[in-house]
């Protein structure tokens, strides 16, 4: 009889190099789409929204450069502010200040007979001014022009405006010190309007003086 040859085990191999190559290749090819994953769903949790550009101010009137898009996490209250799924509401105006990349709220914004501010060009001490730019808030001190010696002893200053907003500081002319002044334009309540224009032509001394928490830095 033919005697049966008996198999024998073939031995265990190493993986060559070509087969690491692969499982590395296909290692990275995993997680790649897996960031890919999570990318694709993190961006779809984001909402684009109007953001100021800008310091914007109560009474200003919206333009194309007031505000910028940001696209933000979703959100509980996102529904409150402006979205840029729209174009942004040009020819609307400011109903409140919004600081520059700040979220614009859809209450910030409204029509023109819902302003109640006007602006005012007014000229100070510039000493005084120094600092304010675009948003700051000042109280304004109204002194009035001396007409005797005996008003000269003592000067009636008062207090018109609390808080008004700076929409810009324009130009310094009269020299250095205290004799030069600055040009301010702020927004005055429409109510005030009529005993700061009476103050300045009666060519009475104004005080800027920046409010609590007011906005500052270089001028503007």
């Amino acid at each position: 009889m033919t005697e049966l040859v008996t198999p024998t085990a073939g031995r265990l191999r190493r993986p060559s190099w070509r087969e690491r190559r692969l499982l590395v290749g296909l290692l990275l090819v995993v997680v790649a789409t897996v960031l890919g994953a999570r990318a694709v769903a993190g961006a779809g949790d984001r909402v684009p929204v109007w953001v100021a550009a800008d310091n914007l101010v109560a009474g200003d009137a919206v333009g194309s450069g007031s505000f910028v898009r940001a696209d933000v996490r979703l959100a509980e209250g996102m529904a409150s502010y402006l979205g840029a799924d729209a174009p942004p509401p040009v020819g609307s105006f400011l109903l409140r200040d919004v600081r520059a990349g700040e979220l614009v709220p859809t209450s910030a914004v409204g029509a023109a007979d819902a302003v109640g501010v006007q602006r005012v060009t007014v000229r100070a001490d510039a000493m005084a001014t120094t600092g304010l730019v675009r948003g700051s808030r000042v109280d304004v001190f109204v002194t009035p022009r001396a007409s005797t010696t005996a008003e000269r002893s003592a000067p009636a200053t008062t207090k018109v405006l609390s808080s008004a907003g700076v929409a810009a500081v324009l130009t310094t002319s009269g020299g250095f010190g205290s004799g030069s002044l600055t040009s301010v334009q702020i927004y005055v309540p429409s109510e005030k309007v009529q005993a700061l224009v009476e103050a300045v032509d009666g060519e009475a001394r104004l005080t800027l003086v920046p409010a609590v928490g007011a906005a500052t830095g270089g001028a503007g």
